[in-house]
């Protein structure tokens, strides 16, 4: 059953549930830090309407920066911001940032320790018709390999509003992973969020298999998990909305009853999210694991639902793997 300690909405699996894209969490939540701190800034790549910056722009016009299609440059103009007392915010879509200014971040931003929030919007493969080259699923490994970077994917637009405004004051390079497609809204104002702080969503009794995951797909981990209950199978879902640093306590707590994991994300298997888990489990408490990811592939043009169905990523593939792991046990 759905957590009731941490007020999630209830509506989480009515069709009518509201939605809403991540990245308008971050416009709202740029907005708010902004209106605490007049040194939060803002810096766009030609992007300002896709990233949700243009709201940033509008309301404080003084503090936002155009730099056009020059994603090196905003990295890099953005660390010496940071560098005399800014706070600012680089956006453009994940393909561009980290994508096309790696580089940059890892020796301007991470190597000096520049609390600069990087902000890639657009990422997985439920940018749809944009295709492959749009559909950033290698972001999560290139940031996570960074010294001193932070890495944050929220659940959806209301936990993406509370980790741009906490980011903005945690004095620490962060990475923020947005989406473009409208997904369920999960959490509420209420439900609490921390960054590094795991938690679980569905608390099956005597859960035999555990279910990890990150970002919007947690719905459909969600949705899995109800279709488990009712053949009788109980998991429990833990929502690992920060990938860096993992919350290890939480997960390795929860593995421990199960004794078998599921990580869910849409991203490349290698070196994303599922590896991290596997790392930490590795060292700590070996057990069977199943990873729901793209598996060493390349995006392509199609509706987001078509695409998250096509890789396998949606709540019949979820449902697959954990009666696969169970088996293993």
């Amino acid at each position: 059953m759905l957590n009731k300690n941490i007020k999630l909405n209830t509506k989480i699996f009515d069709t009518d549930v509201e939605r809403a894209p991540t990245r308008d969490g971050f416009g709202n939540g740029a907005i708010e830090a902004g209106e605490k701190d007049t040194n939060v800034v803002v810096l766009c790549a030609d992007l300002a309407d896709s990233t949700r910056a243009q709201w940033f722009r509008d309301k404080f016009p003084d503090r936002y920066i155009e730099l056009g299609v020059a994603e090196q440059n905003m990295a890099a103009v953005a660390s010496g911001m940071a560098s005399v007392g800014k706070i600012p915010f680089i956006t453009s879509y994940a393909a561009f940032n980290p994508g096309r200014n790696y580089e940059q971040i890892r020796t301007t931003v991470a190597l000096n320790e520049m609390p600069v929030k990087v902000c890639g919007m657009h990422a997985g493969v439920s940018v749809g018709p944009d295709g492959a080259t749009h559909q950033m699923l290698e972001d999560i490994g290139l940031m996570r390999m960074l010294p001193n970077m932070t890495v944050v994917y929220p659940a959806d637009a209301e936990e993406a509003r509370k980790a741009t405004y906490d980011s903005a004051f945690n004095k620490k390079p962060t990475y923020l992973r947005f989406a473009r497609e409208k997904t369920p809204l999960m959490t509420t104002k209420d439900t609490p969020f921390t960054i590094g702080k795991a938690y679980t969503m569905w608390e099956g009794k005597d859960p035999e298999v555990t279910i990890i995951g990150v970002g919007p797909l947690l719905h459909e981990a969600l949705k899995a998990a109800v279709a488990l209950e009712k053949e009788g199978i109980a998991v429990s879902v833990i929502n690992s909305h920060t990938i860096k640093p993992l919350d290890e306590e939480t997960i390795l707590n929860a593995i421990k009853k199960s004794g078998a994991v599921v990580t869910v994300e849409e991203h490349q298997k290698a070196g994303g999210f599922g590896s991290a888990v596997a790392e930490l489990l590795s060292q700590n408490y070996p057990v069977p694991q199943e990873y729901i990811a793209v598996d060493d592939r390349f995006g392509q043009s199609g509706t987001p639902s078509e695409l998250i169905a096509h890789y396998k990523l949606d709540a019949t593939a979820i449902i697959d793997a954990v009666k696969k792991v169970k088996k293993r046990k």
